[in-house]
């Protein structure tokens, strides 16, 4: 039988290579999760080049070179002191991206940064916009800085901006939401009415609905009369991802993860981090619930209509909404 004082040294021998085991075991997660993060950033790139080189005229208009680009940078934004353009996308955790933004830029703790309500986000003068500067400029920078964009399931996106935009008042949108009545609703006026007291009660009552919302999206006439707003845009018409070649490509279904290896690539990871995205969250697994009142024919046009998107970024075709 062992000794007390001997007893004590196997002890704390077994209990240090417990510790040490286990620290290499989490290492090794570590390891294992960061490789695989980064196995599917190299699987999106190349599944960007792919779809792209597929069809060039589609996603180009057969240029590549800047002249193609022109007029086209508005959602690009650059900052100098840490060498990145990110392009942002409504819908996909774009207001809390350029909080990221605006705690690299000013003079201001995480918290207050964090405090900013949406709105003002988005109206900040203290963001560079890239389109703003010197052709030479934009150039240099586009091909030296590392550039980055988010992406997410384009029919989750289009319900989340649907949520966002027409189930809550909005001044904004709500010239959108009166047209959509007019044309799809079967009324005159809407919950947006100007004078309300002279809308029946059931008028003051009416918002689009989901269905009027597609009805809205696939109607031909709609981008004749003014191109898609920013919300439901589809997003390589936001991004260029066939005309800029983006470093690195990441999915709103991986938010956390991708965030983390993309501020350790830019060596941000002790100073910052993206705050998780919990307001107006839309489950993949409740896309079919809500185009239960979408008839079949009207989901296939749809799909048409953002077909390039599910290609481009990876994601699956909803064959359970479109095959009937």
């Amino acid at each position: 039988m062992a000794a007390p004082r001997e007893l004590q040294w196997l002890l704390g021998v077994l209990a240090s290579m417990l510790v040490i085991m286990s620290f290499y075991q989490w290492d090794v997660s570590q390891r294992k999760q960061a490789e695989m993060i980064e196995q599917l950033q190299n699987q999106r790139k190349q599944q960007l080049r792919e779809v792209c080189a597929s069809d060039k005229s589609a996603y180009t208009n057969g240029k590549h070179s800047f002249d193609n680009l022109k007029g086209k940078l508005g959602n690009l934004i650059v900052d100098d002191n840490y060498g990145i353009i990110y392009c942002y996308i409504p819908k996909v955790a774009c207001t809390n991206w350029k909080r990221v933004l605006l705690f690299l830029k000013q003079n201001k703790s995480y918290d207050e940064i964090l405090a900013i309500p949406g709105d003002l986000v988005h109206k900040s003068n203290n963001l560079t916009l890239l389109s703003r500067l010197p052709e030479a400029e934009i150039k240099a920078k586009l091909k030296h800085y590392t550039k980055f964009m988010f992406v997410r399931d384009p029919f989750v996106r289009l319900i989340s901006a649907y949520r966002a935009k027409f189930q809550k008042p909005s001044k904004y949108f709500k010239s959108y939401a009166d047209s959509i009545l007019r044309l799809y609703g079967n009324t005159r006026r809407s919950y947006y009415a100007v004078d309300k007291r002279k809308a029946t009660a059931e008028e003051s009552q009416k918002q689009p609905s989901f269905y009027n919302f597609i009805q809205y999206l696939i109607d031909p006439q709609t981008e004749r009369r003014r191109p898609y707003e920013p919300h439901w845009r589809q997003m390589y018409r936001l991004c260029y991802p066939c005309s800029i070649q983006y470093d690195f490509i990441g999915y709103q279904e991986t938010l956390q993860e991708d965030a983390e290896l993309l501020f350790k690539i830019l060596k941000l990871q002790d100073d910052v981090k993206i705050p998780p995205s919990n307001e107006n969250v839309t489950s993949s697994g409740s896309v079919e619930d809500w185009f239960k009142t979408v008839p079949l024919e009207a989901r296939r046009k749809l799909y048409k209509i953002y077909e390039r998107d599910f290609m481009l970024f990876g994601y699956e075709k909803p064959a359970k909404l479109l095959d009937g």
